[in-house]
């Protein structure tokens, strides 16, 4: 399998080059030249019954040309090892709890498994260089902690991110260092796309992403999505807490490899850059917004156009399937409020966007996707619902250690001269 940047389709890179490079080039997505269909059978009746198996079953076709099934088995096995677990709330009302993992946020299935690839694929030296509004950051801090030969450098907003998830990756040490942004989330993101761009940088010190625009984080994601298929029996509708959109463009990229699937629906926050776009047709990126659901604040996704291109560039195919929702905080604190008194279920504030939007939903089942621990936001749950929710063990150890960060200012310079002279 080949594929090819979403700017040039001329462009083109096996998958073990695309996950060592990340970005492409000319500042392009990778994006895979064709979409293997599977059958129905490979997303209801998997012979290990394993969220890591579905992972395997649909990368398979991805990496069938550099790597053995029973190397990708192992990768997925190792990177995959938390439950993953489908509550009811309500009949045809349901959440995927994608925080049970090392660092309680959905984004350990992606940064695991990318770090898996990028040390089965790298012979070099390599810097994961990451942007993050939350909880990649942490996410990739430890999927990537003490993997030889990488070293990683993560980018976040001062001020913007929860406490814990601060502490989560400005603690992690090792070959970890986090840069703490005199900006907003978009200004790291700028930063992190400016250097990969940068030839005199790449020559001196090799770089490579962690962010979903990188097909290693990117695509194992489709993999819970499978799995709560898997679980239900039946197609669902998914609702997904959405920011960089890395997270529904890979649920709509397995639904497009033959997963049964009724429809999706993109939860965002205030920052309703992608709710607008397909309501009116109309993509207008704008500076972020400050809100309690910071894991969503961006004003101008990466992977949208991925999104555009798994429907062929046609904007009715993609609003036929994928709905829009937004709400403030002011309604995010009170949806988090009757979640608990209906349901007695703690839900993060991004979560609870999402199960408001389920409300919308016409046509289930409908599953929810619960994309961090309610204690990583624990000052707004305890706000919304007057509970402190409980700190599961891989958080509180965090918050015992003493933060380590380095403070820059929001430009490229500034980013290039940090990576020049901390060369290793």
């Amino acid at each position: 399998m080949r594929f090819h940047s979403t700017l040039n389709p001329a462009l083109e890179r096996t998958f073990a080059q695309a996950v060592i490079e990340g970005l492409a080039p000319d500042r392009g997505l990778y994006f895979p030249n064709e979409i293997p269909r599977l059958t129905e059978e490979a997303w209801l009746e998997d012979p290990e019954g394993e969220a890591w198996s579905l992972a395997s079953t649909l990368l398979h076709s991805y990496t069938s040309n550099e790597l053995e099934k029973s190397e990708l088995d192992g990768l997925m096995k190792a990177a995959l090892n938390f439950p993953i677990e489908l509550v009811e709330l309500a009949p045809g009302q349901f959440v995927l709890e994608l925080f049970h993992g090392p660092t309680a946020a959905f984004k350990d299935v992606g940064a695991r498994s990318m770090a898996r690839f990028l040390s089965a694929f790298s012979d070099q030296r390599l810097t994961v260089l990451v942007a993050t509004s939350g909880d990649t950051g942490s996410a990739v801090a430890q999927g990537f902690l003490n993997v030889p030969g990488i070293d990683v450098v993560i980018l976040y907003p001062s001020g913007r991110i929860s406490q814990i998830q601060e502490q989560q990756l400005t603690t992690a040490g090792a070959n970890v260092t986090a840069l703490e942004v005199r900006g907003n989330f978009d200004d790291c993101q700028r930063m992190v796309k400016a250097a990969f761009l940068d030839a005199d940088l790449q020559s001196q010190r090799a770089l490579t992403s962690a962010n979903s625009i990188n097909l290693a984080r990117w695509i194992p994601q489709g993999a819970y999505y499978a799995w709560a298929t898997y679980l239900l029996g039946e197609a669902a509708h998914f609702v997904v807490p959405s920011g960089n959109l890395g997270n529904l463009a890979a649920g709509v990229l397995a639904h497009r490899m033959g997963m049964p699937a009724l429809g999706f629906t993109a939860a965002s926050n205030a920052n309703d850059v992608v709710p607008e776009y397909l309501r009116t047709g109309t993509y207008t990126p704008r500076a972020t917004v400050a809100t309690l659901s910071n894991a969503m604040d961006v004003g101008d996704p990466s992977n949208l156009p991925r999104l555009q291109a798994l429907y062929g560039g046609d904007f009715q195919s993609m609003t036929d399937q994928v709905a829009g929702f937004t709400l403030d905080d002011e309604a995010t604190l009170v949806a988090m409020r009757e979640v608990w008194e209906r349901h007695g279920y703690l839900a993060c504030p991004h979560t609870a966007i999402g199960i408001q939007a389920a409300q919308h939903v016409k046509q289930g089942p409908v599953v929810t996707l619960a994309t961090a621990h309610p204690a990583k936001f624990g000052e707004a749950v305890q706000r919304a619902t007057g509970v402190d929710p409980a700190i599961p063990a891989t958080l509180a150890g965090c918050l015992e250690r003493e933060k380590v960060s380095v403070v820059i200012e929001p430009t490229s310079e500034a980013l290039k001269a940090y990576l020049l002279d901390t060369r290793p």
